[in-house]
């Protein structure tokens, strides 16, 4: 089999304040922006040059659950418990250091795990936890 990560859904509670996460602290591209509101926007970005992207999706949209589900996916979303995605970066600590100091939620400044990776750990606007691993 030769099978890739393609696309990967993370929800968020505001399509601005992801946008701004999203694009303009981590640099990614905006792939597509479909709808409008905070409630029905669907935004797809991704890093230069690669082709797996991250469909930003709004979780009051999503079909099918209740809404005590969707209360349950706000709570856990903003006690960072719902969504969780890791990146991986050729110089950790300069990519940290510039994601601190433009207003990133720090949850882990970097660290060298003792299950033999160097990580550190951030929230995006809508509680997502995003961690970067250290290539290499």
């Amino acid at each position: 089999m030769d099978i890739t990560v393609s696309t990967t859904f993370l929800p968020h509670t505001g399509a601005e304040a992801a946008l701004g996460f999203y694009r303009d602290m981590l640099g990614f591209e905006v792939r597509n922006d479909v709808g409008n509101g905070d409630e029905m926007r669907w935004i797809t970005v991704g890093a230069p040059g690669q082709e797996t992207s991250i469909v930003l999706y709004p979780p009051s949209a999503s079909p099918g659950i209740t809404e005590d589900e969707r209360q349950t996916i706000y709570d856990m979303m903003a006690k960072g418990t719902y969504g969780l995605i890791t990146f991986a970066s050729p110089d950790l600590d300069t990519d940290f250091g510039q994601l601190a100091a433009r207003g990133a939620e720090v949850v882990q400044e970097p660290v060298d795990q003792p299950y033999g990776i160097r990580d550190c750990a951030f929230r995006d606007p809508a509680g997502n936890l995003i961690r970067i691993n250290a290539l290499g």
